[in-house]
């Protein structure tokens, strides 16, 4: 301010910042607002990947019999595996395509958060439809591998 008042005395000067320091109250409700995006996006992913997890480790303790005969039949544990990573992506990829479409939908609501991109980036939807699907891989491929190592003969007593 004392340079501005050097130059004229009688400037109204109020509230003088840097240029970096307005920058940053300016972006930081957007930013507030993109951390919590990101935030319920891994947690969201967190439990897609808890839930997938969870109804294949139950499907093989369901199927425990079937995999036991399965096994004794002479079945590799890749095809073990082969089906219960087939059975998950059956559930996987039709509500990865629902949540595409109601993405794509919704981004015109998203559309100030943005900088830079595009709200149809197609890059961005294709690689968080990647993430999904690797994420969804791991998840289906834990009990899967379990499965693999059960025992033909203590599967044919089970139940």
């Amino acid at each position: 301010t004392a340079e501005l008042h050097a130059v004229d005395k009688d400037l109204p000067v109020s509230n003088v910042t840097t240029l970096a320091t307005r920058l940053s109250q300016e972006v930081s409700p957007k930013r507030f607002n993109t951390a919590l995006l990101t935030l319920f996006a891994a947690v969201a992913l967190l439990l897609a990947a808890t839930g997938i997890y969870g109804l294949i480790a139950y499907s093989v303790v369901q199927r425990t019999r079937e995999i036991g005969v399965r096994i004794a039949l002479g079945a590799t544990p890749r095809e073990v595996i082969r089906l219960f990573m087939g059975q998950g992506m059956k559930l996987v990829l039709p509500g990865l395509a629902i949540g595409l479409a109601a993405a794509f939908a919704l981004t015109r609501l998203m559309m100030s958060l943005l900088f830079g991109v595009k709200p149809t980036d197609a890059v961005t939807f294709i690689l968080v439809s990647i993430c999904v699907v690797l994420v969804s891989l791991v998840a289906c491929y834990v009990p899967a591998r379990r499965a693999t190592r059960v025992d033909p003969l203590v599967a044919l007593r089970h139940e």
